[in-house]
C-alpha cells in the first residue's frame, strides 16, 4: 500500500475521531432526537401542525445563522402559511430570534463595536413604534411585499455588479439605517435587514459586520415585544402570550449551532455572497 495513502488515511481518521468532531456529532444527535420527541409530544397534545412549524424554525435558524440575520424573513415565509394569527407568528419569530442572537452574540462579545452599535440603536428605537403601528393597524401583507421586493432587487444588484468603492458616510446615515431597521422589526420581526446592508456597504469584514448587526438585532427584539405589548393593550397581549411561543426555542438554538459552525469556515468573500443570497431569500420570504 502506498505510504502517502496510508498517511492521508490516518489524517482523515484522526480528524473524524478528534474530540471536537465527536462532540459535534453527539450534540447534533441529541439535539435532533430532542426535536423529534418534542414534536411527537406536542402533536399528541393536539397542537396542530407543530412538526412542520418546528422544522421551519430549525431550517430557517440554520441558514440564517451562517450570516447572522434573516431568521424572521426565512421562518416567516413558512410560518405565516402554517399559523393563522399574524401577531402570534411575529412573536414566535422575535422570541426565537432573541434566543439565536444571544447564542451568537456570546461568541462575538469581545469584538462588539459599541460606538457604532449605539448610533444604529438610536435610529432603531425611533423606528420601532412606526413598525408596530403598521403591524397592528394596517394590512401588513402589502408592506412586507414592498420590503421584500426592495431586498430582492438590492441582493441581485450587489451579486451582479462589479466591485465598487465602499461608502464613507457619517453617523446620520447610520441612524437612518437603524430607523429603517426599527420599522421592519416592528412590522415583520426583521430589524436586521437594513443595518446588515449598510454594514456591507461600509466595506467591513465579516467579523465587524456581525459584531454590529447581531447585537442590534438582539437588543431591538425585546424593545419590539414591549412595543407590541403596550400598543396592543395589556389584556390582549397577555392573553395570547402563552407557553406555545417558547416551544420553538430548542429548534432555533440547534439550528443556530449548526449555522455558526458553517460561518467559521467562510472567507470574507464567501460571507459576502452568503449575505446577499440571504437578502434575496429574505425578500422572497417577505413577498410569499
Amino acid at each position: 500500500m502506498p505510504k502517502q495513502f496510508v498517511t492521508d488515511s490516518k489524517i482523515a481518521l484522526g480528524s473524524i475521531s478528534s474530540p471536537g468532531t465527536l462532540v459535534s456529532f453527539l450534540v447534533a444527535a441529541i439535539g435532533l432526537s430532542f426535536l423529534v420527541a418534542e414534536g411527537a409530544v406536542l402533536s399528541a397534545q393536539g397542537v396542530p401542525g407543530i412538526a412542520y412549524a418546528l422544522t421551519a424554525v430549525f431550517i430557517a435558524s440554520t441558514v440564517s445563522s451562517i450570516a447572522g440575520f434573516a431568521f424572521s424573513a426565512l421562518s416567516g415565509a413558512l410560518l405565516f402559511h402554517l399559523i393563522d394569527d399574524q401577531v402570534y407568528v411575529v412573536r414566535v419569530m422575535i422570541v426565537c430570534s432573541i434566543a439565536i442572537q444571544m447564542l451568537s452574540v456570546a461568541t462575538l462579545w469581545r469584538t462588539i463595536d459599541w460606538r457604532s452599535l449605539g448610533v444604529f440603536l438610536t435610529g432603531g428605537l425611533l423606528g420601532v413604534p412606526a413598525g408596530v403601528y403598521l403591524l397592528l393597524h394596517l394590512p401588513g401583507t402589502a408592506y412586507r411585499s414592498m420590503i421584500g421586493i426592495l431586498l430582492i432587487a438590492y441582493g441581485c444588484y450587489v451579486l451582479l455588479r462589479p466591485p465598487v468603492r465602499t461608502l464613507q458616510l457619517g453617523a446620520v446615515s447610520d441612524v437612518g439605517a437603524g430607523f429603517l431597521g426599527g420599522i421592519t422589526g416592528g412590522l415583520a420581526g426583521f430589524p436586521g435587514c437594513f443595518v446588515t446592508i449598510w454594514c456591507g456597504l461600509k466595506g467591513w469584514d465579516k467579523a465587524r459586520q456581525r459584531s454590529v448587526y447581531q447585537p442590534f438585532i438582539l437588543l431591538m427584539q425585546p424593545v419590539t415585544l414591549l412595543a407590541i405589548h403596550l400598543m396592543r393593550g395589556p389584556s390582549q397581549a397577555t392573553a395570547q402570550f402563552d407557553w406555545k411561543v417558547y416551544v420553538f426555542i430548542p429548534a432555533a438554538l440547534l439550528g443556530a449551532w449548526f449555522g455558526l459552525g458553517i460561518f467559521k469556515r467562510l472567507s470574507d468573500r464567501q460571507f459576502e455572497l452568503v449575505v446577499n443570497a440571504l437578502l434575496i431569500a429574505s425578500g422572497f420570504g417577505l413577498v410569499l
